[in-house]
């Protein structure tokens, strides 16, 4: 990579000297130029002067400055922004060492790779690297490049230093009139929300990919060789309209689980799957809420399942002392209860069945002998 500023960090005492590379690409992305519909040539632009209506070539273009609301402009020329005091000029002086979460993610402008100048600048700077790593702390100063000054931030980040250009303070605008008034949002609608960000899985950087370019790209491929561009896919625009907030929270939540068919009430939400994420790791358990509620039903089928059981249990018994009660016949009839072995009383009513079925067959059998004997 080439550098394209060279300075030094300075931290207390100590002093680093620095080379700066740009840490993104953005000649990747989809970019269009203008052309003349009439005959597809390309639109040029062309610096003209307001005064004599002249086109001005680049090495005549200086610069100048006007004040908001003022139609004045004033003449500056690189002279005069050489004697100004700037003393981060060359030299990105750090202030302070903060909490990453102190930094809003709104101030952050641009990313740069820092890498030591020289063979001297390598232990200072794996020392602060390592002190930004193991601290975990983000140094906070100020630094001067491409003729302006801005805020900065320098993080540890594999086995290098990034450092981020900053907005300042006043250049981040209000949300006032951005947040809607106060809406009252059911408990099982966050609760839906919170499983579904449970259920959408890791990101996989690798994965990510920019499918308008690739479009684009097909698209131009198609016309260079003279064809027609294949028809992109009809969406469904019933789901533009979320009816029920709940019904689409539950259909989302399903397509990220990789349920099954959504319901005739969630028809009318819209899920877009997401390129590049791992699929979800199972929990054994759900969170703390889904568990509080899903522990009542639980419980209450426990209730049910073992009065169920415990009726079984007394018509069993019953059926079983009506049974003892009953002739020889029947009474033989009704051990097969007793074999089921439903509770220990059960098992002793049986016996006694057993027992008193012997006895009364004695006494039929004698009764039989004495008639047959007279």
């Amino acid at each position: 990579m080439r550098s394209i500023w060279n300075g030094s960090i300075s931290f207390g005492l100590v002093t680093i000297p620095v080379k700066t590379y740009s840490a993104t690409e953005r000649t990747s992305s989809v970019s269009f130029v203008r052309i003349h519909d009439k005959d597809g040539a390309q639109v040029q632009y062309r610096k003209i002067c307001e005064l004599d209506g002249e086109e001005v070539p680049n090495e005549e273009v200086g610069k100048g400055y006007q004040a908001p609301g003022d139609e004045t402009v004033v003449p500056i020329t690189d002279d005069d922004l050489s004697q100004l005091p700037m003393p981060t000029a060359k030299t990105l002086s750090i202030l302070s060492f903060v909490d990453p979460a102190e930094i809003d993610p709104l101030q952050m402008d641009k990313a740069y790779y820092l890498g030591p100048n020289g063979a001297s600048a390598t232990k200072p700077y794996t020392l602060l690297r390592e002190a930004l790593e193991h601290h975990q702390k983000v140094a906070v100063g100020k630094v001067a490049m491409r003729g302006r000054e801005s805020l900065a931030m320098l993080r540890a980040y594999d086995q290098a230093i990034v450092m981020h250009t900053l907005l300042w303070p006043d250049q981040i605008r209000s949300a006032d009139g951005v947040a809607p008034d106060d809406v009252d949002l059911r408990e099982n609608e966050l609760t839906l929300a919170e499983t579904l960000m449970d259920s959408l899985g890791e990101l996989d950087p690798a994965e990510l990919h920019d499918d308008y370019r690739e479009a684009v790209e097909e698209l131009v491929a198609a016309k260079v060789e003279g064809g027609e561009p294949a028809a992109p896919a009809a969406s469904d625009s019933s789901g533009a309209q979320v009816i029920d907030l709940t019904a689409a929270l539950e259909k989302s939540v399903r397509a990220a689980q990789g349920g099954g068919e959504p319901d005739a009430r969630a028809e009318s939400a819209s899920v877009t799957s997401l390129r590049g994420r791992k699929p979800a790791k199972k929990k054994a358990e759900a969170g703390p809420r889904a568990s509080g509620r899903s522990g009542t039903p639980a419980k209450k089928a426990a209730k049910k399942t073992s009065s169920g059981s415990a009726t079984a249990k007394k018509t069993t018994g019953k059926k079983t002392a009506s049974a003892a009660k009953t002739s020889g016949g029947r009474t033989k009839a009704a051990s097969p209860a007793r074999k089921t072995g439903t509770s220990s009383r059960t098992s002793g009513a049986g016996a006694s069945t057993k027992k008193a079925s012997k006895s009364t067959a004695k006494k039929a059998t004698g009764g039989k002998a004495g008639r047959k004997t007279g």
